[in-house]
């Protein structure tokens, strides 16, 4: 599949590989497979799941689903991490084209038929495209809104969609497997944000990341506040950390949300000095701080309404949470990730050795 072998001499429907990492996902787990079954390819596939320590039931439903069909392959991943159960998932399996698969994504029908397509057409080493987020719950779904909207995530293609063509990072992927060997597959120091690393990588060594919004994928949110706060916390996290490692011109857009944090904190500090000044009998000059916390505020009332309007009052009063939630946690992650502050991450400027 690779460029520098030939695309003309690449099957049409080449066997693909799908593999994903699984670890206490019972809730969504198979409604994931489910999707992999009833893709509409036309090539050999297998299913690799990789599953880390799981305590909720996980593991022995995989491996029913194993009992179930063949094509379904479950190893154990002892290190529990989604890079070292995507590496061992990938190295188990045999297909020239490897596609991720998240526990919490579900696969439209002709997903692998239209991202194969995509690459043969395109001569791209991976090709992703939309993380198409649904909630279930009130509460999920303005998790999803916030997703899919810029004032949640700040409208990067891959949430909000876009023109096709070359990306940086795409939603999930799928790989030239030629291509993952070539470079090392998964860094597995790097607990989040792997897949934007990697496509460095990939790019480096002189392959195309391809995006394209034909390629949709429904991905279920965390489901309870705190699921959600831990999660964005170490996605800023390692974010900050990725970002302080290996600089681009993109990078000063992740400054967006730990400058809010610290803007809104800054001036609620302020607005606090003001309120004493004003008990003081002094001019209260320093109550103008709390403009930044009464312009945030807004913000987020203003887009709950437009954004989940058509959703109702439950969505809408969640969202209200929602969004500084994501806001806050990744912000703080963010920082504590850029100061070199995230233990465990040493020495990300040397890339994985290559298999």
């Amino acid at each position: 599949m690779s460029n520098d072998t030939g695309q003309a001499d690449a099957p049409s429907s080449p066997g693909v590989s799908y593999v994903m990492p699984v670890l206490n996902d019972v809730r969504h787990v198979r409604a994931a497979v489910d999707s992999l079954l009833a893709q509409d390819y036309a090539g050999d596939v297998e299913i690799t799941i990789a599953v880390g320590p799981s305590i909720d039931g996980t593991t022995e439903l995989v491996r029913e689903l194993q009992a179930a069909d063949p094509r379904i392959h479950v190893l154990e991943n002892r290190v529990g991490s989604t890079p070292a159960g995507l590496n061992l998932a990938i190295a188990a399996s045999t297909h020239p084209i490897v596609i991720r698969v998240d526990a919490h994504s579900e696969l439209p029908d002709d997903y692998a038929r239209l991202a194969v397509e995509t690459m043969l057409r395109t001569g791209a080493q991976n090709v992703g495209g939309i993380m198409d987020a649904q909630g279930r719950t009130s509460f999920e779904t303005a998790v999803a809104r916030a997703y899919g909207s810029r004032v949640g995530l700040g409208g990067t293609p891959h949430h909000v969609g876009g023109r096709e063509g070359p990306a940086d990072t795409v939603y999930l992927g799928v790989f030239d497997r030629e291509m993952l060997m070539r470079v090392g597959m998964f860094d597995e120091r790097i607990k989040r944000g792997q897949d934007w690393e990697l496509n460095r990588r990939i790019k480096q060594a002189g392959g195309l990341v391809w995006f394209t919004p034909a390629l949709r994928v429904v991905y279920r949110p965390r489901a309870s506040m705190r699921a959600l706060a831990r999660q964005f916390f170490s996605t800023g996290l390692w974010r900050g950390e990725l970002s302080r490692s290996f600089p681009t011109r993109g990078t000063l857009r992740y400054f967006a949300p730990p400058v809010l944090v610290l803007g809104i904190v800054l001036g609620t500090l302020l607005g606090l000095g003001g309120l004493v000044q004003l008990g003081a009998g002094a001019t209260p000059w320093l109550l103008i701080g709390l403009a930044a916390p009464i312009a945030y505020a807004t913000i987020v009332l203003l887009a709950s309404i437009v954004v989940t309007g058509r959703d109702g009052v439950r969505t809408s009063l969640w969202m209200l949470a929602v969004l500084p939630c994501i806001h806050f946690c990744w912000g703080t992650g963010f920082v504590l990730g850029y100061g070199s502050l995230a233990k465990g991450i040493s020495a990300l400027r040397n890339p994985p050795k290559a298999v």
